[in-house]
């Protein structure tokens, strides 16, 4: 049973980690009509500068400061360089947010060079959030904290205790997604804000006649986004790993979600990452094959067929294309995505 929980919240914080991501991805794409092929490149940013401000001044200012900075970077590339393209269609738009990537990519291995660097958490987020203790007899318990060692070692050999560790890091990775999905939500659909962001897409010259200035808030929006990405940049980097590979892990990823949600759906975004980061969690903890599979149910394979290498091939090695399996299933089936409104 402790696996299982576990495993379900392993996949729950790999999925809000995803959500982080996509949801500055969806916000830029459902406003502005954009798709960002640089929003990850934000997201190493988001890593690489909150790196940089915690060796000045601790973890805590670098989770404000780093994603105000990179949605200043992003803020600037739209005012600068987006603008001036996107009167001339998608491709364009494409074009240059595809090479934008490639720079962020170089200016990052110049100022912080190609290896891994050891963005470390907080001391309170260091060791798990709590240890769930799975006793033969007693039942399933849970400790806050690291569990004591005597709690994790049986003292009779017939006796099977295990202790499974959650870190607090993913519990902070999912509390701080949550908290940005209600405030998105909040912001796009109950405040005056929101309802100037929606109505500059659909009826630009209406904003503009009722006093706003619609490219100012287009430049915004890019920002918040590229900012978004940058605060998943900060907590991703201290849970996993900095380096300059992390944007080209990510990437394909969060295009994934954003079509299989629903081109421009909040609500769909975040319910593609949920069911993306447990499928891909519990294909890696379920390490089955098709013949480790028939051998417990009894099953007798033929010798050719168990020496078939496709019998052999477990759920572990599959796993980094299930999301794509997924994409192909969705936009077979339902092209829109699973709570979007938009064909393409």
């Amino acid at each position: 049973m402790e696996f299982f929980i576990i495993s379900m919240l392993n996949g729950l914080s790999y999925g809000l980690l995803l959500f982080m991501l996509s949801s500055g991805l969806t916000l830029i794409f459902s406003m502005m009509g954009v798709l960002n092929f640089a929003h990850a490149s934000f997201y190493m940013l988001g890593a690489y500068v909150g790196y940089t401000i915690s060796e000045i001044m601790g973890f805590w200012p670098a989770l404000v400061l780093a994603p105000l900075v990179v949605g200043a970077m992003g803020a600037l590339f739209e005012r600068t360089a987006l603008r001036k393209v996107h009167k001339f269609g998608h491709v364009p738009e494409l074009l240059i947010t595809f090479g934008l990537s490639y720079v962020l990519l170089e200016l990052v291995q110049l100022i912080w060079g190609r290896i891994a660097l050891e963005f470390r958490p907080p001391e309170v987020l260091q060791g798990p959030a709590f240890t769930l203790i799975n006793h033969s007899i007693n039942g399933l318990s849970m400790v806050w904290g690291a569990a004591p060692a005597e709690m994790c070692s049986a003292a009779d050999a017939a006796i099977r205790l295990v202790c499974s560790p959650f870190p607090a890091t993913r519990g902070f990775m999912m509390l701080v997604a949550l908290i940005m999905l209600g405030s998105v939500w909040l912001l796009l659909t109950r405040t005056r804000i929101g309802l100037v962001i929606q109505a500059a897409l659909t009826h630009p010259e209406m904003v503009e006649s009722l006093g706003h200035n619609v490219p100012r808030v287009f430049m915004l929006v890019f920002g918040a986004g590229a900012a978004l990405a940058g605060l998943a940049g900060v907590i991703g980097g201290s849970t996993f790993l900095t380096e300059p590979a992390m944007a080209a892990t990510v990437g394909s990823i969060i295009f994934v979600v954003v079509v299989v949600g629903g081109m421009g759906s909040l609500s769909g975004a975040f319910l593609a990452s949920i069911l993306i980061g447990v499928i891909q969690t519990f294909a890696v903890a379920f390490d089955y094959s098709v013949a480790t599979l028939a051998h417990q149910l009894g099953i007798q394979l033929s010798s050719g067929a168990s020496d078939n290498s496709f019998v052999k091939l477990t759920l572990s090695q599959v796993a980094p294309i299930l999301p794509y399996l997924f994409l192909v299933l969705i936009l077979i089936f339902r092209p829109k995505g699973l709570l979007g409104t938009r064909e393409g």
